[in-house]
């Protein structure tokens, strides 16, 4: 067994610190560093299938002549609904024909779901193995580039990552914290701003049933604070152009801001403008890490968000809002050197 000096864990500490927010190189060089990470395959299918019954829901609701139907859910590898009218059935078919159709794949067309309407009024679309296949493929490249682009801003040196069968390896010489770089590179980073349900004492919500619609959330804090969030997701992390970790010096709190891009601008103004005076959560990995007050509309796509911040987590923050999120969970199965 080694045994460490408490300044040389003290050092390690300090080094780890400078590469994560820029100060000078004090890293130790260690050859062979590297990390294995797997991504969650299941949780990548059941994203996908949750997408789909979302986007079924907009196709049918934006049919001429409008289309009525019920029973819309997610089951195992399928999405299914009940159309009220038998009448409507083939109208329903044919409103749903742009997500049943191939798409365009690396190796040609892939069929990414398959319709079943042998049962009257009743239509399953289940996701393929080739669709399967087609969304772990895009998942996995999806990964890679965010990993890279966060070992980027995190002035890694001379890092690799590449896909094996193990799953995404990722090797990191000059990496004295391995582990602490691991986890890092393992958040997914999955940002929202999501309206906060007044509707109903949320401690209702916890001990009872949450409306349709709404779910109960918790702040990362020791005890966890709950909160009655609506599921509709106003603005999403991929509207984030870019971010940085500041000091509010009237108020003494670090905080996070960031720029919008224009498409994410207007749904903030919207969102800003129809609900003055209510409050609204900034959810991360299913966390609300600040719930503010809506004072007045947000127009310029400019946003600061404090929260009970350290220095060290706001810039992480912004690290992930600035680089993405991944887009499903990542299992860290091997650290070695």
């Amino acid at each position: 067994m080694v045994y460490l000096s408490r300044l040389r864990v003290i050092l390690i500490g300090i080094a780890l610190l400078s590469m994560v927010f820029g100060a000078p190189n004090v890293l130790a060089a260690v050859p062979g560093a590297h990390i294995v990470f797997r991504l969650d395959t299941d949780q990548v299918r059941s994203r996908r299938l949750e997408a789909m019954r979302d986007q079924i829901r907009a196709l049918l609701r934006d049919a001429e002549p409008k289309i009525s139907y019920n029973g819309l859910v997610v089951s195992g590898p399928t999405v299914q609904l009940h159309i009220g009218d038998p009448a409507q059935v083939e109208a329903a078919k044919a409103a749903l024909k742009a997500v049943v159709d191939p798409i365009a794949g690396k190796e040609g067309p892939v069929q990414e779901f398959a319709l079943d309407d042998s049962e009257p009024g009743l239509l399953k679309l289940t996701m393929t193995d080739a669709g399967a296949k087609y969304q772990t493929s895009a998942a996995l490249t999806q990964s890679i580039e965010v990993i890279k682009n966060r070992l980027n801003e995190l002035g890694v040196a001379d890092p690799g990552v590449q896909l094996t069968d193990g799953g995404i390896l990722v090797q990191a010489p000059g990496v004295a914290d391995l582990h602490s770089l691991a986890q890092t590179l393992a958040r997914q980073g999955r940002l929202s701003f999501q309206l906060v349900d007044t509707s109903m004492p949320v401690d209702d919500a916890v001990n009872g049933q949450a409306p349709a619609g709404s779910t109960v959330l918790y702040t990362p804090d020791e005890p966890p604070v709950p909160y009655l969030v609506e599921d509709r997701v106003l603005v999403s992390g991929d509207s984030v152009l870019d971010a940085k970790a500041t000091h509010d010096s009237s108020t003494g709190q670090f905080i996070v801001a960031f720029r919008l891009d224009s498409k994410g601008t207007q749904r903030f103004k919207w969102a800003t403008t129809r609900n003055i005076g209510k409050p609204f959560a900034v959810i991360l990995d299913g966390q609300v890490i600040s719930a503010p007050i809506i004072r007045e509309p947000i127009e310029h796509g400019t946003v600061q968000i404090s929260g009970n911040f350290t220095a060290q987590s706001a810039k992480e923050l912004a690290l992930l809002f600035r680089t993405g999120a991944l887009p499903a969970r990542l299992t860290i199965v091997e650290e070695a050197r």
